[in-house]
């Protein structure tokens, strides 16, 4: 960890440097051969950083030399970060200076940066910390000479080499007792299949490669041994060979392994390609199974020459790979990877039991049982974990002893436990770089069983500095680089992957890997409840988490509070409590990175944000279930900051209060990257200030207004119009009639965009037409790759923008609240997916036009196939209560339609329809007999006596119809059990009330939580 702060630090001090030549200041006096020295001390520390921490767990003295370095480490980083934000506040003062003086304003506006110093106190302040600041880095230099000094004394290794002395690898070997696996029978009949070449296409690759992918002590090995052993195995191949790869990976010394395992002598051999050449002649004509055990690199370059020389064998070989990385899985090609999950608690006790009651009495056993099946529990699925807990308590023989086991902490069992227990996440965990292993012991602030959020992690990353700026790449881009390092290997688990499954959106970690986390982080990260014994002394925590959310609100006790405040160098702070005397504990704790405060419950206690100021390294800022109408002017004054988060209090919402009001100054922000506002809905009014436009930083903007009273105070549209690096998801209220403001927004440059809400000014009562919509719409051009699009509020009579074909990409369309007489052809759009319309007030008829097809299309003669719609699979329309009318292409319901067939094929892909609140539309067009259609459903609308007459003309269609509090269910030309039915009818019913369900859920939720509190 240390290796990842000194890096951080020379980081800094290269841009300190750089800033000063851009602005051609120098702030800081007479601290040039300081700064040299400093940055000397630092490499020279950094190159043998890799060796010390390895020996740290083995070597006390190691272990108290890296914690001194750490700790001037931090004190250096803050000194620097000083250093640095007072750089950006003069270059903030300036601009704001040059913009008072271009208006011509009173000069005392241009102190306003610290509102309580005078422009003359503010300038005595500046020599004063230019004072104070070459002070500490001469202070801390010195003792930074003296921990250099000290590095000789150890004899550290200033090369990575490989992982030697702290934990060997463990060489396998192929001999396994089959009887030490538990609860692998399915997995290993699988394997099994695959490697006698059941399902397996020999022409995909010669000869196949298979990987078993999981964390360390998951079971891999043995896996891997019970297959090669395997009876049938054993008769199916002519040769088998076990090669035990580890770190690093030797080439030379794998082909020898190879080699030996026909039989031969150590070739004395050097050259890889010789080497290669013996493999050939050795395998030609012969049917083998390779396993190759442990293997970590994910260079496949090192792996091209041993599939060549692999050819030389006999069709039908196999090669089996283990390995802890799915990324080694993907790269060597495997044609199929299984992942090994955790045990059931029950094949953990028979481990554990196993070993831990071997030559035991039966009776001592029985007595022990109970302790020791909480015990096994405690290994939660990892077989590893369940023998070596099982080895521990073996020469344990009092029920005392078991029960002292089971109450302790892990990470208080003697080094040489630790060692045993936790050997294979430590081989994990020092193959990661100095960064990653920052990231991984971060994770230990968090309670088992949470639920990470893969963007939370990054945005909390980010404000730790763990992730370095890179003039290539993105600091969002490389921290969710190393979340997908911790994940592939295997540091994480239960993953939830976003809509397209293309990302992992949350996940979990196994409890033994947080107990990890934890062990290593020991005396950094803390969760303190409000009923739990409080250490003795949190003077080296920076990273706490404290829940003190007692109801109705008690008096905290002075000592709890003395113990807390101890602290004070805690960079991360998460608090949940109702407490006003924790709410201003916040104060304390002046090296804040990231804060997080959930329970402001009244306006007093939001009083307490003005004093956020202070905190002049915070990074992070989340408000959850905020209360106030409006944010303090002093948050601006954090120049250092990169997310805001608000999420408002759902009760707050309930009645009618929320967010109204954004800080004027928040231009001042210049190093926001992340402003995210939950519940957005309820941001619609929300005043943005004018200079919102110079935050181009912003990577991250989940919803701007535009609407509201118009004064001079407020940021109109053409406030976007420089934020080109924002991402993700946009959504913009109060759009009206300003073509000029909607040109100026300039969305089409928001490349980063995939998803965009444009909602428009509400009716007014009487309005029933806007024209000017029109127009706006048709300027609010959006990027080309934008994949999903909502339209609210849009009261022009028409809808067909200049640039609605050229959404190339688009997947998902809204249309809402519209007073549309026609739809658009939306038939054209090529790749859409989804699409629902709802709340068209005014619309009677749906025609050919809707599909996009012309009158002089449905006239032409010519046998070219047109496909409309070509990749929709849901369709939904709801709340059209006028609509009468939905024809095909001939017009008329009931008028023939089969002469288009051979030229228009439409909705191919269609799966889901939905119709609901339509209620005097007469009929379904007769193409839907022609697609794909699986579910139908139909909730006040048509009747039931057309449902009857024509539902079962359309084939393979699920039908559930609903209308005046009675139901109907129609099934397709397959007949389908009861129990079909049921469980059909379920999914419907779920699928007509998703919306309102998810609503009632996630207010459910928020009801809880406000309770909890």
């Amino acid at each position: 960890m240390a290796g990842s702060l000194i890096s951080a630090l020379l980081g800094q001090l290269s841009s300190i440097t750089a800033r000063e030549a851009e602005q051609e200041i120098r702030l800081v006096i007479g601290v040039d051969e300081e700064v040299r020295r400093l940055e000397g001390n630092l490499r020279t520390v950094l190159a043998v950083l890799d060796d010390a921490e390895k020996r740290q767990v083995e070597e006390h003295a190691v272990s108290l030399w890296l914690e001194k370095l750490k700790e001037v480490s931090y004190e250096m980083d803050d000194v620097l970060d000083e250093w640095s934000t007072a750089m950006i506040k003069l270059e903030i003062e300036k601009e704001v200076e040059d913009e008072n003086a271009e208006k011509d304003t009173d000069v005392k506006k241009v102190c306003s940066f610290i509102p309580s110093l005078s422009c003359c106190s503010r300038q005595v302040n500046k020599l004063v910390m230019r004072h104070d600041i070459a002070h500490k880095i001469k202070q801390l230099n010195e003792i930074l000479d003296k921990i250099t000094r000290e590095r000789e004394m150890y004899g550290f290794e200033s090369t990575r080499g490989a992982a030697q002395g702290l934990v060997e690898r463990p060489k396998t070997t192929s001999f396994v007792d089959v009887s030490d696996i538990c609860g692998r029978d399915r997995v290993m009949d699988d394997l099994v299949s695959i490697l006698l070449g059941k399902g397996v296409k020999e022409e995909e690759q010669s000869p196949p490669v298979f990987s078993l992918v999981g964390m360390g002590g998951i079971g891999k090995t043995s896996l891997a041994q019970v297959a090669y052993n395997h009876d049938q195995v054993k008769a199916h191949f002519d040769k088998r060979i076990w090669v035990c790869v580890s770190e690093p990976f030797d080439q030379c010394a794998i082909a020898k392994a190879i080699i030996q395992a026909f039989g031969g002598a150590d070739p004395n051999i050097t050259e890889l390609q010789s080497l290669l050449e013996k493999i050939c002649e050795l395998i030609g004509g012969k049917k083998f199974f390779l396993i190759l055990d442990d293997v970590w690199t994910e260079d496949d370059t090192k792996w091209v020459s041993f599939k060549e020389a692999f050819k030389c064998g006999s069709q039908g070989s196999r090669i089996l790979v283990t390995t802890r990385k799915e990324r080694v899985a993907n790269k060597i090609g495997s044609v199929k990877t299984i992942n090994l999950e955790v045990l059931s608690e029950e094949d953990c006790w028979l481990i554990f039991k196993k070993i831990a009651f071997f030559n035991k009495d039966p009776t001592l056993c029985q007595q022990l049982e109970n302790v020791g099946r909480k015990i096994a529990e405690k290994c939660k699925g990892l077989p590893l974990a369940a023998k070596t807990l099982g080895s521990l308590m073996r020469f344990k023989n009092s029920k005392e002893e078991w029960k002292r086991v089971l109450d302790s902490c892990w990470w208080e069992i003697k080094d040489e436990e630790i060692k045993s227990l936790y050997a294979p996440l430590l081989l994990s965990y020092y193959d990661l770089s100095s960064p990653l292993r920052q990231c991984f012991k971060f994770c230990a602030v968090f309670s088992k069983d949470y639920v990470f959020s893969r963007d939370e992690l990054v945005y909390m990353w980010m404000a730790q500095g763990y992730i370095m700026s890179n003039t290539y790449m993105e600091m969002e881009i490389m921290a969710q680089d190393y979340f997908e390092k911790l994940a592939m290997r295997s540091f994480f688990q239960d993953f939830e992957k976003d809509k397209d499954e293309a990302n992992i959106k949350n996940c979990k970690m196994h409890d033994i890997v947080h107990d990890f986390a934890q062990l290593m982080s020991k005396n950094e990260c803390f969760i303190i409840n409000f009923d739990m014994e409080l250490a003795s002394n949190y003077k080296n925590a920076r990273h706490l988490r404290l829940e003190y959310n007692i109801y109705p609100v008690t008096p905290i006790k002075s000592q709890f509070l003395e113990s807390i405040y101890c602290a004070q160098n805690l960079r991360t702070l998460y608090l949940l409590s109702r407490s006003d005397e924790l709410f201003t504990s916040y104060q304390h704790f002046r090296c804040l990175r990231a804060l997080t405060l959930n329970g402001l419950n009244n306006d007093v206690s939001i009083e307490f944000l003005g004093l956020l100021e202070i905190l002049i390294h915070l990074r992070y800022l989340n408000l959850v279930n905020y209360y106030g109408s409006a944010l303090p002017e002093t948050i601006c004054n954090l120049c250092n900051l990169q997310i805001l988060k608000i999420k408002m209090s759902h009760r707050r919402r309930k009645r009618g209060n929320y967010l109204q009001t954004l800080p004027q100054g928040m231009s001042k922000l210049i190093n926001l990257r992340h402003f995210i506002l939950d519940w957005s809905r309820f941001t619609k009014n929300l005043k943005f200030p004018r200079g919102f436009g110079r935050l181009t930083s912003l990577r991250t903007l989940t919803s701007f207004g535009e609407g509201g009273e118009d004064d001079s105070e407020r940021g109109k549209l053409g406030e976007l119009r420089n934020l080109n690096h924002l991402q993700g998801s946009l959504k913009i209220y109060g759009l009206g009639s300003d073509v000029c403001e909607a040109n100026n927004a300039q969305l089409k440059k928001k490349i980063g965009l995939r998803t965009l809400e444009l909602w428009f000014n509400e009716r007014d009562g009487t309005e029933i037409i806007r024209e000017e919509d029109a127009l706006v719409l048709n300027a609010l051009e959006p990027p080309p790759d934008l994949e999903d699009l909502t339209i609210q509020n849009y009261l022009a009579p028409t809808m067909f923008p200049n640039w609605m074909m050229s959404l190339t990409n688009l997947k998902k369309l809204e249309i809402w609240d519209l007073s549309l007489e026609h739809l658009p052809p939306l038939g054209k759009l090529l790749f859409l997916e989804s699409l629902t319309i709802r709340d068209l007030g005014r619309l009677k008829k749906v025609g050919a036009e809707f599909l996009g097809i012309e009158e002089s299309e449905k006239k032409e003669t010519d046998d070219i196939l047109i496909t409309l719609f070509p990749n929709l699979i849901s369709l939904t329309f709801c709340g059209m209560y006028e609509w009468e009318e939905w024809n095909g292409i001939g017009g008329e319901e009931g008028e023939e339609e089969e002469d288009y067939i051979r030229r228009f094929t439409i909705m191919p892909r269609l799966q889901n329809l939905t119709i609901e609140s339509c209620m005097v539309l007469k009929s379904l067009p007769n193409f839907l007999r022609r697609t794909t259609l699986q579910h139908l459903v139909i909730v006040h609308s048509l009747n039931c006596e057309w449902m009857e007459r024509t539902g079962k003309e359309i084939s393979n269609c699920y039908l559930f119809v609903k209308k005046d509090g009675g139901e109907l269910r129609l099934q397709g030309h397959e007949e389908e059990s009861d129990g079909d039915d049921d469980k059909k009818e379920e999914s419907n019913e779920d699928e007509v009330d998703k919306e309102e369900d998810d609503k009632a859920l996630h207010d459910k939720k928020e009801d809880d939580e406000a309770e909890h509190l």
